[in-house]
């Protein structure tokens, strides 16, 4: 996968933002929001076209299966579609959404990544919920949450995220002090992007740690580790689109 920790579809909710408000030229939505791919089929034309039906905002879902968080009503296909990328970019006042497919192509030695997105209909989706957000009590929760399950990973007796420990431990230093950006647009609530932040690292290391084969601890050790690692998962997932969604749309109504 490219190098962006954070996933696809919010990356391209919050710069796609931008450009609906201005702030870029659409033709440079690609190489702002996903700079380590090389190839963006799809996104361009979708994005020009609700900018000239005057969409203001975009905003994301991280669904995972057995949790539809942020999803608009919708068709089985865009769900299922959805569901299995784990994102998607919301359309909320038109009503839509795209889909990212990542791929990899070319020779040994010369690969390179290209993102297909593929447009689906969906209802609009009401903002009311996203402007009620209160991104203080959105980040002491992440954190009170985070550290609970954390507590417990750490007295599993299983090493949480493998070989990717040593990484993460840096990034989550470097996300509590707000230091990491991730090359995303200005204007940002500054709240807004110490949750993301730190819920895109946990994110990423939570995938990392449910990647890593840990053949040597017993099954029960095992099942409880993977078990803690998915609440981790998700714990992070909600509060990355919440703070997504509510960023963009201060970058798009407030500033």
């Amino acid at each position: 996968m490219p190098e962006h920790e954070l996933p696809a579809s919010v990356r391209v909710a919050l710069w796609g933002t931008a450009v609906l408000g201005g702030r870029l030229p659409v033709r440079r939505l690609p190489a702002a929001a996903l700079p380590d791919v090389d190839e963006c089929v799809g996104l361009v034309e979708q994005v020009s076209l609700w900018a000239g039906l005057g969409e203001r905002a975009l905003l994301v879902a991280l669904p995972r299966p057995g949790d539809l968080s942020g999803m608009p009503r919708s068709s089985p296909e865009l769900v299922a579609a959805a569901t299995a990328a784990e994102e998607c970019v919301v359309v909320p006042g038109l009503g839509g959404a795209l889909v990212p497919e990542l791929t990899e192509y070319g020779p040994p030695g010369d690969r390179g990544w290209q993102a297909t997105w593929t447009a689906y209909p969906a209802e609009p989706f009401p903002t009311h919920r996203v402007e009620a957000l209160d991104l203080g009590g959105l980040e002491l929760r992440l954190r009170t949450e985070l550290a609970g399950l954390t507590e417990e990973l750490a007295s599993s007796g299983a090493p949480p995220f493998g070989a990717v420990a040593e990484r993460g431990a840096a990034r989550a230093r470097e996300a509590a002090s707000g230091a990491r950006r991730w090359g995303l647009p200005e204007d940002l609530p500054p709240r807004g992007l110490r949750i993301l932040d730190l819920a895109g690292t946990v994110l990423a290391l939570a995938d990392a740690g449910l990647d890593t084969v840990t053949s040597s601890l017993d099954s029960t050790t095992v099942v409880r580790r993977d078990e803690l690692l998915r609440q981790l998962r998700s714990t992070a997932a909600r509060a990355l689109a919440d703070a997504t969604n509510a960023s963009a749309l201060h970058l798009a109504y407030r500033a």
